[in-house]
């Protein structure tokens, strides 16, 4: 039986040009993001700004809430891989806080692949806007699961049978949430996503680390 080779080709002229524009209206939705805020900004002021129609836009997203939250998946897959190369004996709580924090660093620094000033963009429209808020939410409880089953398999656990890893994965988005949050109250004092969440998921870990 012949194997089957991957094909490796570049992608195509079609496809080149359809990652430009992609990326030209996440670039054009954020720029207006900054200047007149999340709310204010229109899916027609976005296709404008690159020239294109409304209808190219609906294309490539749902709404303006899907190009504000496109990098929530570079954040997942960045966690989801920074979590499954974590020693195999550290405790779970650890192994996310510190997961996170490195995550959330690289986040800041643009280690990620987008600018500190973008990320800080995101965060800042999620805690302003209630629309995109509920819309991080409900993205984040659609990638539930995958962080459920990292948890589980590093735990050695069956997330079929089992509540533990679905408990600590909700747990865990429930805490860089609360960091989020303490970022965007002054009167918390954190200069940093990393820090603040450092500080949230070390009560967790006090409370909740298990082998």
């Amino acid at each position: 039986m012949t194997a089957t080779v991957p094909d490796a080709r570049p992608p195509g002229r079609r496809e080149r040009k359809k990652q430009r524009t992609r990326e030209a209206l996440v670039d054009a939705a954020f720029a207006l993001f900054a200047e007149k805020g999340f709310d204010a900004t229109t899916v027609e002021e976005i296709a404008d700004a690159v020239d294109v129609s409304s209808r190219t836009f609906f294309r490539y997203f749902a709404s303006k809430e899907e190009v504000a939250l496109t990098f929530q998946d570079e954040q997942l897959r960045a966690v989801l891989a920074t979590l499954a190369e974590r020693p195999a004996d550290e405790p779970i709580m650890t192994a996310i806080r510190r997961t996170v924090v490195q995550v959330a660093r690289d986040c800041e620094t643009g280690a990620l692949g987008f600018s500190p000033e973008r990320f800080e963009c995101l965060i800042t429209m999620t805690a302003d806007s209630p629309a995109l808020s509920a819309g991080s939410m409900e993205h984040t409880q659609r990638k539930l699961m995958l962080l459920t089953e990292v948890i589980a398999e590093r735990m050695g656990l069956d997330p079929v049978t089992d509540l533990r890893p679905h408990i600590i994965a909700a747990t865990a988005i429930g805490g860089f949430r609360t960091a989020a949050e303490a970022l965007n109250a002054p009167e918390m004092g954190y200069p940093t996503l990393a820090e603040a969440a450092d500080a949230a998921f070390a009560v967790l870990e006090s409370d909740l680390n298990t082998r």
